[in-house]
Order: C-alpha cells, then sequence, then structure tokens
C-alpha cells in the first residue's frame, strides 16, 4: 500500500493533455468526485480554461507546458513533469489521453502505481509510420501502467487485438443529468443568438465537437446535400472549435451554420431535433451520451463505444458505418421526417442514460481501482453511495489478462466472469 505517511487519504495527480473536449469533461467530473471523497487531488496540464476550473472546485493545478502532439519538445516535457510528480509526491498517477500517457509514463516508469486511460488509442488516430511507432510504444509503456482503464470494451478489445498487454478495467464514460436534461426545443432556440432569424418550425440537426477529422464533421457535410435534398428546410449547427475550422467553412452551403467553441453545450442539445456524431474513431464519445440525457436521438457512427452507449432500440436506426455519407445521410432524413420517432427514441435514450451512464458510475468504477491498488481510506463523514453507484456494484466482471509470453495479449483471450467483490475489474453497463 503507498499511501503517504502523513496523511490517510491518498493524494492523486492527474495528468492531462489536450485540456479541451471530452478529456477534460472526464477529468473535471473525476476530480470533482474525488474532492468530495475526501482525496487530496492535483492536476498538472497546459495553461487553459479547465485550469481555472479545476481550481474552483478545490483541486490543486500545477502548470505543465506541453504540445498535443508529440515532437521535439517531448524530452523537457517529461524532465518539467519529473519535477511536478517530485514535489507532489503522489501515491497515485492518473495519467489522461495519449500524450499525458506517454510523458506520464516515462517520467514515472513504475514506480508509483500509475492508470492510464487512452480515451481512443494513438495508433487509430495517425496512419503509416507514425502509426506503427504509435503502437510500439503503447505495447512497451504498458508495462508502465498498474491499471489501464478503457471507457468501453469496445475500446479494451481494439487494444487487445493490437497485442497490448496489460491489467483492464472498463469504466463507461458518464455523464451528470442535472446538467444535461430535456427542455423545450422552441424556447432554447430563441435564446440562442446564431439561431436568429431561422425559422422556428425548421429541422434542426445538430453535431457538437471538435472540428478535427477524428469528428468526422467533413462526412457529415459531404451527406448534408442529400438531406437537404429531401428535407429542403433543415438546418445543421456544427457546435466547436478546431483545426478544421476554415476548411469546414469554406466547404459548407448557406444550411450550415457555425457555432463556435462553447462553455455549456447543453442549450444545443436541447435546441435541436436531431444530434449526429459522425467520428472515425472513439473510445466512448460523450456528445451522444449528452444528447441522449437532454431526450434528443442520435445518429452516430458505428466505431468503439458506440454500440455500448446506445439503448438497443437505437442500434437499427442510429448507428452507421464510418466515413460513409449516404448510409448516413439516409438515417439522418429518416429521422427529421419522423418527429414521433424522434420523441419515442429521445425518451428511451434519456431513461438508458439515466440508468447506465450516470456520472457517479463512472467515479465509482475508477474509486474502485484506486482501492485496488492503493487499499482503502476513511470515507468522508456523511458520505453514504447513490443508487447509481450502487448500481454499479452489481454489475461486476473482471478481465483476467493472460500470461504475458513477450508477445503480447491474445486477441483471443477470454472474459471470466465473477461474483462481486470490493475490488472491480470491470464495470459493464
Amino acid at each position: 500500500m503507498h499511501l503517504s505517511p502523513t496523511n490517510s487519504r491518498p493524494r492523486v495527480l492527474h495528468l492531462t493533455q489536450p485540456v479541451d473536449g471530452g478529456v477534460a469533461r472526464v477529468v473535471t467530473d473525476l476530480v470533482r468526485a474525488q474532492l468530495a471523497d475526501g482525496l487530496d487531488v492535483t492536476v498538472a496540464c497546459p495553461d487553459s480554461p479547465l485550469t481555472a476550473e479545476l481550481r474552483a472546485l478545490g483541486a490543486n493545478v500545477r502548470h505543465w507546458h506541453a504540445t498535443r502532439s508529440p515532437g521535439p519538445s517531448l524530452v523537457r516535457e517529461v524532465r518539467h513533469l519529473a519535477r511536478v510528480i517530485d514535489e507532489v509526491r503522489p501515491d497515485l498517477v492518473h495519467a489522461h489521453s495519449a500524450k499525458a500517457g506517454l510523458a506520464g509514463r516515462l517520467a514515472v516508469r513504475g514506480r508509483i502505481p500509475t492508470v492510464f486511460q487512452p480515451h481512443a488509442w494513438s495508433f487509430e488516430a495517425v496512419g503509416g509510420g507514425t502509426a506503427a511507432l504509435a503502437l510500439m510504444w503503447e505495447r512497451w509503456g504498458a508495462r508502465w501502467a498498474a491499471r489501464v482503464v478503457c471507457v468501453s470494451e469496445a475500446e479494451r478489445a481494439t487494444g487487445v487485438r493490437a497485442r497490448i498487454t496489460g491489467r483492464w478495467t472498463v469504466a463507461p464514460n458518464g455523464i451528470d443529468p442535472e446538467c444535461f436534461h430535456p427542455a423545450a426545443a422552441g424556447t432554447v432556440r430563441a435564446g440562442l443568438a446564431p439561431l436568429a432569424g431561422l425559422d422556428p418550425a425548421a429541422p434542426l440537426a445538430v453535431c457538437v465537437g471538435r472540428l478535427c477529422r477524428q469528428k468526422g464533421q467533413d462526412v457529415l457535410l459531404r451527406a448534408w446535400d442529400a438531406v437537404v435534398h429531401r428535407v429542403p428546410d433543415a438546418r445543421l449547427v456544427l457546435v466547436g472549435d478546431g483545426p478544421d475550422r476554415d476548411r469546414l467553412r469554406a466547404d459548407a452551403p448557406e444550411s450550415v451554420l457555425f457555432a463556435g467553441a462553447v462553455t455549456d453545450a447543453s442549450p444545443w442539445y436541447q435546441a435541436a431535433d436531431l444530434v449526429v456524431l459522425p467520428s472515425r474513431w472513439e473510445g466512448m464519445a460523450l456528445a451522444p451520451l449528452e444528447a441522449m440525457a437532454c431526450g434528443r436521438p442520435v445518429v452516430v457512427t458505428d466505431v468503439d463505444g458506440a454500440r455500448e452507449s446506445l439503448p438497443p432500440p437505437f442500434t437499427a436506426r442510429c448507428l452507421v458505418p464510418p466515413e460513409n455519407p449516404v448510409v448516413l445521410a439516409g438515417a439522418v432524413t429518416e429521422l427529421l421526417l419522423d418527429p414521433l420517432l424522434r420523441e419515442s427514441l429521445g425518451n428511451r435514450g434519456r431513461r438508458h442514460v439515466l440508468s447506465h451512464h450516470d456520472v457517479r458510475l463512472t467515479a465509482e468504477a475508477v474509486a474502485g481501482v484506486y482501492r485496488d491498488l492503493l487499499g482503502t481510506w476513511p470515507a468522508t463523514e456523511g458520505a453514504r453511495p447513490s443508487r447509481a453507484v450502487e448500481r454499479a456494484k452489481a454489475r461486476t466482471t473482471e478481465h483476467v489478462p493472460p500470461l504475458d509470453t513477450g508477445c503480447g495479449a491474445d486477441p483471443n483471450q477470454t472474459t471470466q466472469r465473477v461474483e462481486p467483490t470490493e475490488h472491480r475489474e470491470t464495470i459493464h453497463s
């Protein structure tokens, strides 16, 4: 057990780069829950709006100057991170996403229990020789992670197929139902400036996500012409910012609006008739969960985490192959033309998210990982598990890794189901 001798509660150091999008949301939610549980939480990340939000929660924040992608500055970034770790003296390090996972594991090299959470695998984001190097690193770096936390079973399976050997935990992404909830679309639209002058009855599709290749907005724009051909008054709003903004704007017709980056996407989900996320890869995207929590139907691509995040009625109509604008256009058009179907799917989606993707389930799953690595610690006075947490404890599966023969994990390894125990390997929804 690696608890600090002067403090009965663990010191946890989160490392994150990127500092926006879904990764930042997950980090923020975990930090909030861990502070409420009485942990001593520090986050090392580049200066950004995220740092102010974390400080407002009560977390310690250490500046870590790091670029989003690996490059010539990596050696300096690892050295800087090593100094931060020496100063914080954490009992556990939790590294989020590829860049922080790379620098963090190089800085720690297994000397402190390290949790690595990929939030989608790095080798899926690149191609050619770069993908091969990224995969080689993930196989090598796995030895320096006491646990690899995946946000979906599909993400874990991708890692296993790639022969990444590790001790796995699946903790599905969750959302805060107090932040994401239904509202009258007409009322919300009236308060959104980018929709000023838009016919309140116009069918509205919304895509929320960083404007980048991963999220596939370019595929959605290629599909949109076919949608407008059948639904002439339809409008599409792209919510977010990113490196592809200018290129997407240049290719977009007049029926597409750009809302830019927003601090709160919930009004856009509430204003939508339909939410679309045509990603090329994911671990488990937050946007569909947020949209369903707002009672809105979604159309998403069949990438890692998508099937697990949807209730069964969604998969036949709302799940489409990636990079296929024809099928995407058909699914979007069908829903925009069928308000009764949209309402039915929206209601079912909300019930599904509330039952299976409450953020408290995610926080408890990660807390179980920490307890497994560090041992237990005193509960916060007056703390009581929520019903969502109790449901999480009732759904427990352990992945037993194969013997490490030096060749990586067997992609055909089996999953052993065990009775619920205090220390969980995998939380399933």
